[in-house]
C-alpha cells in the first residue's frame, strides 16, 4: 500500500517541474535585465533609432540578453550592444524590430 502511493506522488512532481522550469526561465530573465534608463539620450535614440537602453547583469552576454529580452516584452530584438559605463555597470542598447517600435515598450514601462 505504501508503494501505491509513492507512484503518483512521483507523477505529480513530473508535472510540477515542467511548470517549474517555466517559472525559473522568467526569472532568470529578470535577473539578466535589472532595469531601464530614461536618460535625455535614452529617449533620443528611442525615438531616432527604436533602441533601449537597458542595466543588465556584469556577466550576461548577448545572445542572454537578447533572450531575456523577448521573453519579457514578447518582442523581436534586431540588435544588442553592450558597454560597461564608468560606474562599472554593464548596459546594453537594444533595437527592436520595425513591428514593435521602443516607445511603446517604453510607455509599457512607465517611462514615458
Amino acid at each position: 500500500m505504501a508503494e501505491e502511493k509513492k507512484q503518483p506522488e512521483k507523477e505529480k512532481k513530473k508535472a510540477d517541474k515542467g511548470k517549474t522550469e517555466d517559472i525559473l526561465a522568467q526569472k532568470g530573465s529578470y535577473k539578466t535585465v535589472k532595469y531601464p534608463l530614461s536618460t535625455e539620450k535614452s529617449i533620443r535614440l528611442m525615438e531616432s533609432e527604436n533602441k533601449l537602453i537597458f542595466v543588465v547583469n556584469k556577466n550576461s552576454k548577448k545572445p542572454e540578453i537578447k533572450k531575456a529580452i523577448e521573453d519579457m516584452f514578447k518582442v523581436k530584438v534586431l540588435k544588442v550592444n553592450t558597454f560597461i559605463s564608468h560606474k562599472n555597470e554593464k548596459r546594453a542598447y537594444v533595437q527592436f524590430s520595425p513591428e514593435t517600435p521602443a516607445i511603446d515598450i517604453a510607455t509599457q514601462l512607465g517611462l514615458m
